[in-house]
Protein backbone atom coordinates (compact mmCIF):
# COMPACT_ATOMS: atom_id res chain seq x y z
CA UNK A 1 0.00 0.00 0.00
CA UNK A 2 1.35 3.39 -0.96
CA UNK A 3 1.77 6.26 1.48
CA UNK A 4 -0.96 8.45 -0.04
CA UNK A 5 -3.40 5.53 0.02
CA UNK A 6 -2.79 4.85 3.71
CA UNK A 7 -3.26 8.44 4.88
CA UNK A 8 -6.39 9.27 6.77
CA UNK A 9 -8.81 11.91 5.65
CA UNK A 10 -8.69 15.44 6.90
CA UNK A 11 -10.19 15.04 10.37
CA UNK A 12 -10.41 18.78 11.09
CA UNK A 13 -11.79 19.90 7.75
CA UNK A 14 -15.40 20.13 8.98
CA UNK A 15 -14.60 20.34 12.64
CA UNK A 16 -16.81 22.65 14.74
CA UNK A 17 -13.67 24.27 16.10
CA UNK A 18 -12.51 25.19 12.61
CA UNK A 19 -15.97 26.49 11.71
CA UNK A 20 -16.00 28.53 14.91
CA UNK A 21 -13.13 30.60 13.52
CA UNK A 22 -14.10 30.42 9.86
CA UNK A 23 -17.55 31.98 10.13
CA UNK A 24 -16.48 35.21 11.88
CA UNK A 25 -13.62 35.55 9.39
CA UNK A 26 -16.01 35.23 6.45
CA UNK A 27 -18.39 37.77 7.99
CA UNK A 28 -15.52 40.19 8.60
CA UNK A 29 -14.24 39.73 5.05
CA UNK A 30 -17.72 40.39 3.56
CA UNK A 31 -18.10 43.50 5.74
CA UNK A 32 -14.71 44.82 4.57
CA UNK A 33 -15.60 44.17 0.92
CA UNK A 34 -18.87 46.11 1.28
CA UNK A 35 -17.05 48.98 2.99
CA UNK A 36 -14.43 49.06 0.25
CA UNK A 37 -17.12 49.02 -2.46
CA UNK A 38 -19.05 51.78 -0.71
CA UNK A 39 -15.89 53.91 -0.51
CA UNK A 40 -15.15 53.48 -4.21
CA UNK A 41 -18.74 54.25 -5.23
CA UNK A 42 -18.87 57.35 -3.04
CA UNK A 43 -15.88 58.78 -4.92
CA UNK A 44 -17.63 58.54 -8.30
CA UNK A 45 -19.39 61.52 -9.84
CA UNK A 46 -23.12 61.62 -10.55
CA UNK A 47 -22.47 61.06 -14.25
CA UNK A 48 -20.30 58.01 -13.59
CA UNK A 49 -22.90 56.58 -11.24
CA UNK A 50 -25.58 57.15 -13.86
CA UNK A 51 -23.47 55.17 -16.37
CA UNK A 52 -23.62 52.09 -14.13
CA UNK A 53 -27.28 52.63 -13.25
CA UNK A 54 -26.94 54.03 -9.73
CA UNK A 55 -27.74 57.28 -7.98
CA UNK A 56 -26.14 58.99 -5.00
CA UNK A 57 -29.01 57.80 -2.84
CA UNK A 58 -28.36 54.20 -3.87
CA UNK A 59 -24.76 54.53 -2.70
CA UNK A 60 -25.82 56.06 0.63
CA UNK A 61 -28.29 53.22 1.24
CA UNK A 62 -25.79 50.49 0.33
CA UNK A 63 -24.85 48.61 3.51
Amino acid sequence: MEFHENRGGRPFKDSPFRLMYLLPYRLWRAWRLRAHTRKILSNLSDLQLKDIGLTCEDVKRYK
